[in-house]
């Protein structure tokens, strides 16, 4: 019962937090979120690497349309649902020093956001992971929309309308694969996979792109990435971390489940094109970033670069890429969680984020400049630290797969240096002036949230071993579809 309730649990909370308002919205929801966060810790205690789904559950829901609450938890899916269970709490805890209007609403929606999560990295159902997909996109537009910043509306609509398109793809895709299955028709994650891989070289095309574009929008790769930098930057800060950190995680974890297995000779003919534009977002994106003089909008492009490596990654289609890429989704959501919480911390002490008013923070801030250093230093993947396992199984996968395409991509690491060494020199290092001068360094609840980070991107830096084995056995099952495709991969 350990799933149902890492599901029902923050679903039950956010519920009583959306129908009851209550003084202590914050206190209750950082509890259920311990508490669940406890749980998928001994979850990961239990769990056992020689069953093939551990924890699944199968149950009955709308038998006439073939229809079951079907959950799961394999090596894969279980890491995706410790990063969720251990930020949400953290993600909680950063709104402690403020008082936010409708606390609530807001709470409540984080945990209904949290629960849709856990149901995207573990349902076993085709029907079942598209109503997660879309249950996660309601709570962060209302987070958006109603406590983000200027031009709130316009930019949160344009958000709901690029995902929601390319769900409305992804929902095509599946109906058609249920109607391929047996007589007897059915949304089954197997029955899928087999419907697909029976499908001719030129419809699994078509799925491939009615899918790809799903995941592409979210995760997000070139050319379907404009959505973000805007919505990053006025979505408050506790939005901004649930998309950066754990929400764009669906559309990598949607490759890996749902793309791959289902249609390996789409993904072999069109892999490569993946593989391009991702590259491309990589080096446009850090680019962009090396002339940002927008904080904020700064590390929206940079986290546009890192997962255009994931990406790319994860279309060579071999183990190394595909284990570059979970150990890299966990290292990217706690580096980009602590550069936005940094971030925050800066604004709402200058209220600024213009890189060219800033200066001299060091002085005044050592603490919180020493745990700059670290996240910078993992972003830029310095060797021990959580950074340099995943872009090294990346750009090695991609080396492999074709050389000139890793060394580009390889790029990503020097253009990485520049913006951020560039940002953390304008704002921490010389002297401190008019919007800095009074600079008060980390408060005792900003250390409870950005040292446990800090450590985390050590520790996983030094010892990524328990993380590669948890995913290693799903990685291997994953793989193992394109041994009967007749097409080469490598």
């Amino acid at each position: 019962m350990i799933l149902p309730f890492l599901i029902f649990w923050p679903l039950l909370i956010s519920l009583v937090l959306l129908v009851i308002r209550m003084k202590s919205a914050k206190e209750v929801a950082l509890g259920a979120s311990l508490v669940e966060l406890a749980v998928s810790l001994v979850a990961a205690a239990q769990f056992d690497k020689t069953l093939e789904v551990p924890f699944a559950v199968n149950e009955p829901w709308i038998t006439s349309l073939g229809i079951n609450f079907s959950v799961g938890m394999d090596g894969i899916s279980l890491l995706l649902v410790l990063l969720t269970t251990v930020l949400v709490p953290f993600i909680i805890l950063s709104t402690f020093s403020s008082s936010d209007k409708r606390p609530s609403n807001f709470y409540g929606l984080i945990l209904l956001m949290q629960m849709a999560l856990v149901g995207v990295f573990t349902a076993r159902d085709g029907f079942l992971f598209y109503l997660f997909w879309e249950m996660a996109l309601i709570p962060i537009y209302f987070i958006c929309l109603i406590w983000g910043g200027e031009e709130r509306g316009k930019i949160t609509l344009k958000f709901f309308i690029y995902t929601l398109a390319g769900s409305l793809l992804m929902l095509v895709a599946l109906v058609y694969l249920y109607y391929q299955t047996p007589e007897s028709h059915t949304f089954d994650i197997t029955a899928l996979y087999n419907a697909g891989r029976a499908l001719p070289a030129s419809l699994q095309s078509t799925i491939f792109w009615a899918m790809f574009l799903a995941f592409a929008i979210k995760m997000p790769i070139f050319p379907f990435h404009t959505w973000q930098p805007d919505t990053y930057s006025v979505a408050p800060l506790q939005g901004t971390m649930l998309l950066s950190a754990i929400m764009l995680k669906m559309g990598i974890y949607g490759v890996i489940r749902w793309l791959i297995p289902v249609v390996p000779q789409g993904v072999s003919e069109w892999g490569q094109v993946a593989i391009i534009l991702s590259v491309i977002g990589i080096i446009y994106a850090s680019c962009i970033a090396i002339v940002q003089h927008d904080f904020k909008r700064l590390v929206a492009y940079s986290s546009i670069a890192h997962v255009g490596l994931i990406s790319a990654g994860l279309f060579t289609l071999s183990k190394i890429g595909m284990q570059g890429a979970m150990i890299q989704m966990l290292s990217h959501g706690i580096i980009v969680f602590a550069m936005f919480y940094i971030v925050e911390i800066i604004f709402e002490r200058t209220r600024t984020r213009s890189l060219s008013q800033l200066g001299g923070i060091r002085n005044a801030a050592p603490h919180l400049s020493s745990a700059f250093i670290i996240v910078m230093l993992g972003s830029v993947a310095l060797p021990l630290t959580s950074g340099f396992i995943g872009e090294f199984l990346l750009i090695n996968s991609l080396v492999q797969y074709q050389f000139m395409i890793g060394a580009i991509a390889g790029v990503t690491i020097i253009l990485g240096a520049v913006y951020m060494l560039r940002t953390f020199q304008r704002s921490m290092s010389g002297e401190t002036n008019a919007s800095t001068v009074g600079f008060v360094d980390l408060t005792t609840q900003e250390k409870l949230v950005l040292y446990p980070i800090v450590i985390l991107i050590i520790a996983i830096g030094v010892y990524p071993t328990p993380l590669l084995e948890i995913s290693e056995a799903a990685v291997d099952n994953i793989l193992t579809v394109f041994s009967d495709v007749s097409v080469s991969v490598k």
